[in-house]
């Protein structure tokens, strides 16, 4: 594959207000791909000798981590972000359109969507092309940040300023691109959040789901560096730390669907799969 030389998305320019933030989560590509394999393990899903689709791979450590005990594809739209997976030298790398997958129906065993869906102009297209490729068995992890979190609404995981988590996409390319970042007006892949009911909405007709907030708790507060890397989280884990609370967050996390994960939960973790109603056709 190869790059125009001129092309520079802003996610890479140095002189970038998020730069850094955006590098720290590029790096952290290989804890991210631990802790979703963890997780999934943690949930007794299998994680060996299957079929895995990696859609939206992004720097592709999770890619190239489920590819060393199963046929793993990385699926991207970026083509740059494709060639910056060269270093882990995937074999099955395949840039195109979520919403128009090349794949047969009942292929895959397992679908990873990492901060994918809050990206997608219209999410129910995918939601028809996942359920199609997904075998009756298969299951699909899928990460996305809360729009009403705390945390969220007073530093937006994308840009790190407050209240924006709560703006569409319409509204974010309307006052805050217009006037503040003049250079990204034309990006396609603003995102716009989901809250837990709009979230659980957009799934209820053909998944069951099953929220992983307790599990990613214990994960952090284990020492895995994949879940947190912005500034304002990182400072607020730090402080939870110094005071001890660890053990009492973790004691009252849940995957209940209730006030804790709807209002502070910061980012979501579900594992999805078809309803018992669904799988027979």
């Amino acid at each position: 594959m190869e790059v125009e030389k001129t092309f520079h998305p802003a996610w890479l320019e140095k002189d970038h207000p998020n730069y850094f933030r955006w590098e720290r989560g590029r790096k952290l590509s290989g804890e991210r791909a631990d802790f979703v394999f963890r997780l999934l393990h943690l949930n007794n899903i299998r994680t060996g000798g299957i079929k895995v689709l990696d859609l939206g791979s992004g720097e592709g450590g999770t890619s190239a981590l489920f590819s060393k005990n199963n046929f793993a594809v990385s699926f991207d739209i970026s083509l740059i972000r494709l060639v910056r997976q060269d270093k882990y030298k995937l074999i099955n790398k395949i840039k195109g359109d979520a919403e128009f997958l090349p794949f047969k129906s009942n292929s895959f065993d397992l679908i990873i969507m990492q901060d994918v869906i809050e990206h997608i102009d219209e999410p129910k297209k995918i939601i028809h092309e996942i359920k199609r490729i997904l075998k009756k068995e298969g299951n699909i992890f899928l990460s996305t940040p809360n729009k009403f979190s705390v945390f969220n609404v007073l530093a937006d995981p994308h840009w790190g300023l407050p209240l924006l988590s709560l703006f569409d996409r319409y509204r974010i390319k309307k006052y805050f691109l217009k006037y503040f970042r003049k250079n990204e007006t034309g990006r396609s892949d603003i995102a716009e959040l989901f809250s837990l009911s709009g979230l659980k909405k957009l799934f209820t007709e053909e998944f069951e789901q099953k929220l992983c907030t307790k599990e990613s708790v214990q994960l952090l507060f284990n020492g895995n560096k994949g879940i947190v890397w912005s500034n304002f989280h990182l400072r607020f884990i730090k402080l939870i730390k110094f005071l001890k609370l660890s053990k009492a967050i973790e004691k009252i996390s849940n995957n209940d669907y209730g006030i804790l994960n709807y209002f502070f939960t910061p980012t979501f973790y579900l594992i999805l799969n078809r309803k018992l109603e669904s799988r027979e056709f």
